[in-house]
């Protein structure tokens, strides 16, 4: 197994550079296309509840990818991130192929199972979560 600062140094990068995609991502729908255009993309691509659901996968972005970042909450936060790109492979990119060029599941396959390896593993000693019993990461 892994351990020592080198590993925690990789868990620091991975969870920086994920984070900030999905903290990009979610600011792009708050701004960009608005709530109510993510609403109606959504609608169009039969998600469920996409009044709802809208705000839930924004704020999920925005507010996951930071706390990723931090190395907060890693476990419940990778694991929501994981289920928003699960549900956007399944209705959105799976019939497209692997390539993201073609609007294929490439992009959410890796951050959903990147995302899922950090809840797995943890949030490594440099982390919020280093300071919180029971998130620790192992020495």
């Amino acid at each position: 197994m892994a351990s020592g600062w080198h590993r925690d140094i990789a868990v620091l990068i991975a969870r920086i550079g994920i984070g900030i995609i999905f903290v990009a991502h979610g600011w792009q729908k708050l701004n960009d296309m608005t709530i109510s255009g993510v609403q109606a993309f959504f609608t169009s691509v039969n998600a469920p509840f996409p009044e709802i659901t809208a705000y839930v996968v924004t704020y999920i972005e925005i507010i996951g990818g930071g706390l990723l970042i931090l190395g907060a909450l890693t476990p419940l936060v990778g694991l929501l991130l994981f289920s928003v790109m699960t549900g956007a492979f399944v209705l959105v990119h799976v019939e497209n192929g692997i390539f993201v060029e073609n609007g294929g599941y490439e992009l959410v396959l890796a951050l959903g199972v990147g995302a899922l390896m950090i809840a797995a593993i943890g949030a490594g000693r440099i982390s919020i979560d280093n300071f919180i019993p029971g998130l620790r990461s192992p020495a």
